[in-house]
């Protein structure tokens, strides 16, 4: 089978190496013959997330647009930035929001356990966004039940880890991302969809 995949960055910023690297997922799930659908979410604007907002106006369109993608897509990878070692305002707000959408047929959280997780993160620090993917990670599987592969990527000093092709210029970042790829193709082929 043909996985469906959805790539997508936690960072809109014009120049975001997060972008640059979701971009580089792509190209490789696509070379392994993965059916990707990238997406911006600049295109998807989303309030603040409030309790009281939520009450008053309902659940944002582009909260459900979001959820459809998800629901559609056998995996799903991000790529996360590190905002003061945690992940950005902009893809928490995403996930607090989708979160809230149930179903009523549905189990809690439903929409978080079929499809399969990818993560990924670049910074032009040290760290490569290391200590935000862990806490992404916390969020996706204890909060929400993702499963998330314990394959990822982070990419450190990534003013120097990009060609001028958006291709990685160091072996050993080359090969992890082989492996993640490789893992997740995999893993979302197995991924049996609900019927919408």
């Amino acid at each position: 089978m043909k996985p469906k995949i959805l790539v997508f960055s936690g960072s809109t910023r014009k120049g975001s190496y997060n972008k640059m690297l979701a971009a580089l997922v792509a190209k490789h799930l696509t070379i392994a013959n993965a059916d990707v659908t990238t997406i911006s979410l600049a295109d998807y604007p989303l309030p603040i997330y409030d309790g009281d907002l939520e009450d008053e106006t309902g659940i944002p369109e582009n909260a459900f647009k979001l959820r459809k993608l998800i629901e559609t897509h056998h995996g799903i990878f991000i790529a996360s930035p590190e905002y003061n070692s945690s992940i950005t305002p902009l893809l928490k707000n995403t996930l607090d929001w989708i979160s809230r959408i149930q179903l009523p047929e549905e189990e809690p959280l439903q929409l978080f356990h079929t499809s399969v997780y990818a993560v990924g993160g670049a910074s032009p620090g040290a760290h490569g966004s290391l200590r935000g993917l862990m806490h992404l990670r916390t969020i996706m599987e204890v909060s929400l039940g993702c499963l998330v592969l314990p394959e990822m990527i982070s990419i450190n000093f990534a003013g120097k880890s990009f060609d001028e092709n958006g291709d990685l210029t160091k072996d050993h970042q080359i090969k992890r991302l082989h492996k993640l790829i490789e893992r997740f193709v995999s893993e979302a082929s197995h991924v049996k969809l609900q019927d919408n």
